[in-house]
């Protein structure tokens, strides 16, 4: 039978984020998902992507693949250490791969002008976050306004959405929206600097993010650290 919902795409990097936002999008659209693997040494997202895909059973899965780290200067695309237990929030931090968002937007809306999609879903947050310009509502507003300028499809009447249901919330508020919603974080991956084994470092900033939203919202972290 063919689905009555309307369809989206969802940007699913594996990590909590983007799965919590994939489970707020299935409640009204069918979802086209898609992964980057853009050169990050945290490769283990990927799987964690495909499992989570999998896992609600989206209607398409796809990893884009794009080579950032010849571009480098990030501490996830290049030689660079990863920052551990330092103050987030302070400066943007050398793990801000330049650009990251704006070209992962860009492949999605040309797969949504090819596909006739006209909502994209995205889990950038503007409080617990590191502190990436491209991150930030202002920012979400200025590529919304462009995609809707410089498409073929969006000149009628209908318009490009930029779905950000996180953009306001807490990493503890996320996570309880998604325990609410019936996620399960146990394949998520936010770890910058894994072992080689896959394993957390629980050091650097999104892993600290990540234990503080838990502990924050009392429910069990299934990541396992170093």
């Amino acid at each position: 039978m063919k689905s009555l919902k309307p369809k989206c795409i969802v940007l699913l990097s594996g990590g909590l984020d983007s799965t919590t936002v994939l489970a707020i999008a299935k409640k009204e659209f069918d979802i086209f998902a898609l992964s980057f693997d853009y050169g990050q040494r945290h490769k283990f997202e990927l799987d964690a992507a495909k499992k989570i895909a999998k896992h609600n059973t989206v209607d398409s899965f796809q990893t884009i693949v794009i080579d950032l780290k010849q571009f480098g200067k990030s501490a996830l695309t290049d030689e660079i250490a990863v920052p551990k237990n330092q103050e987030i929030g302070s400066d943007i931090p050398v793990t801000y791969v330049p650009v990251r968002n704006t070209i992962f937007l860009s492949y999605a809306l040309a797969y949504a002008e090819v596909n006739n999609i006209y909502d994209i879903f995205i889990g950038v947050n503007a409080l617990d976050y590191s502190g990436y310009p491209d991150c930030r509502p202002d920012y979400i507003h200025a590529f919304e306004k462009m995609a809707n300028l410089g498409t073929k499809f969006t000149q009628g009447s209908k318009k490009i959405t930029i779905h950000t249901p996180l953009i306001n919330m807490t990493k503890s508020e996320i996570i309880l929206k998604g325990n609410q919603l019936g996620v399960s974080y146990e394949n998520t991956h936010s770890c910058y600097d894994p072992s080689h084994k896959g394993l957390a470092c629980g050091e650097c900033d999104a892993c600290i993010l990540r234990k503080k939203g838990f502990n924050i919202s009392n429910i069990p972290d299934p990541t396992l650290y170093q």
